[in-house]
């Protein structure tokens, strides 16, 4: 029988980023434990920080963070820089965040995020009367918000392409007065990542309702329950309140794990990730569906997952949930026996980099043909002994930390898997290295 290599799953990005804003917008001082130390959050936490909240590392993963008591403090005349790197997540949240503040801020990040769409969530803010300002091309950063705080009102937000434009209403919401948004668009992608947002909300105590149009009546319904989001027929009730300080403690990332997990399924061994939970809100803990459909061997615990070596078949799959994983799936499925479709996938060309070009351009480099359509791409397999690249090939991640974890699957076939920029994965998970020499030695 082969050793079963035992893995703890990193703190989750998405919760990290909710709780550690829901602490800094608090009153009094939380305790956050568990939390990831990653580029990205650095850029949440120094944004925190500049707009008045203190935050104390305490040891690793556990920080001590005094809020703002719901109101963060801009410029007067200059703005606030808050830089936001290449985070979406930090660039999102805060957007929507700081405009419920007092002054002046101003986001920016690196050139690839003034090329990543933000016009959705800023055309929602002009309609809270919220002042911004683009600095040069309409519709993406750089800009600057000029804001007396969040009135409260109505307003509509489409989730086309990304579900954050909701999530930061969400957050940002219960710092003005009651405020109405309304699901707008043409589709709704990435809805469990709404979920992280309510549910840390109530963790801070906030009281909102999730109402859906029924026979010409909004009707309140559990927002747990909620599978199928239709644009124009639900809507979000968010009353004031503060964010309430306390200890918390953040759950295990199934995005991040999702590569162990593909590990797990496709190398020598079996491989046990703890520290993710069964019940998690988390959508790219459809990694586990996923891999039982392709035909991989699971086996569930309440706080672990191990996935066994297996003989995995082609699937159709739609990802619009779970978009971050679909590298991985893309790597995993060079494995499969048959073709493998990922849809519903469109808004990935707007991620760290096109997340659909990008895996067929890399993946080809090791033999596999990938088809790029307009909402997803297929992996054609042609056997694990087709996959091979020549001596010397360099793998580009495009400075994308989920390029760069991805790729790595390859090794299982004997490529040499050597990177552009290997250190690009501390966007997310700077251990990553460490942990993958126990699965690929």
């Amino acid at each position: 029988m082969s050793k079963v290599i035992e893995i703890e799953a990193p703190a989750s990005k998405s919760v990290s980023h909710r709780m550690v804003i829901g602490a800094a917008l608090g009153v009094g001082e939380s305790r956050l434990a568990n939390v990831l130390e990653s580029d990205d959050l650095k850029r949440t936490m120094e944004i925190m920080q500049a707009c008045g909240s203190r935050i104390e590392r305490l040891g690793d993963g556990l920080y001590a963070i005094s809020g703002v008591a719901g109101t963060p403090a801009g410029g007067r005349d200059e703005p606030v820089s808050c830089y936001v790197a290449e985070s979406g997540t930090t660039c999102r949240l805060m957007t929507a965040i700081v405009a419920a503040g007092l002054g002046r801020f101003r986001i920016h990040g690196a050139p690839r995020m003034h090329e990543r769409p933000i016009g959705e969530l800023v055309m929602a803010l002009r309609m809270l009367n919220v002042g911004v300002e683009w600095e040069g091309k309409a519709g993406y950063p750089p800009l600057i918000i000029d804001t007396d705080g969040m009135p409260g009102g109505e307003v509509n937000i489409g989730m086309d392409e990304s579900s954050q434009y909701l999530s930061g209403l969400l957050m940002a919401g219960p710092l003005g007065k009651t405020l109405t948004i309304n699901v707008t668009g043409k589709k709704v992608v990435s809805w469990p990542y709404v979920g992280l947002t309510l549910k840390a909300m109530e963790e801070f105590g906030h009281k909102f309702r999730v109402e859906m149009l029924e026979d010409g009546q909004w009707v309140e319904k559990d927002w747990r329950t909620i599978r199928n989001v239709v644009p124009g027929k639900t809507r979000f009730v968010v009353k004031p309140g503060f964010y309430h300080a306390g200890d918390y403690r953040v759950e295990g990332d199934w995005s991040n794990a999702s590569y162990f997990l593909g590990a797990g399924a496709v190398g020598p061994n079996p491989v046990r990730i703890s520290g993710l939970r069964a019940d998690s809100l988390q959508g790219d803990k459809a990694m586990l569906k996923i891999l039982q459909d392709m035909g991989a061997k699971v086996d569930i615990e309440p706080d672990a997952v191990t996935v066994h070596p297996s003989r995995l078949k082609g699937i159709t799959v739609d990802m619009g949930d779970c978009p971050d994983i679909v590298p991985t799936v893309a790597a995993v499925a060079a494995y499969a026996e048959g073709p493998t479709t990922v849809t519903n996938v469109g808004h990935l060309r707007i991620k760290e980099c096109d997340r659909l070009a990008g895996p067929a351009a890399q993946l080809a480099k090791a033999g596999i043909k990938v088809d790029v359509h307009e909402d997803g791409l297929t992996v054609h397999p042609a056997g694990r002994e087709s996959i091979k690249a020549p001596a010397g090939t360099v793998f580009e991640a495009y400075n994308d930390h989920r390029m760069a974890m991805s790729l790595s699957l390859l090794c299982f076939a004997g490529v040499q898997v050597e990177l552009d920029d290997p250190k690009c994965v501390a966007k997310s998970f700077p251990g990553f290295w460490r942990k993958w020499a126990k699965v690929s030695a």
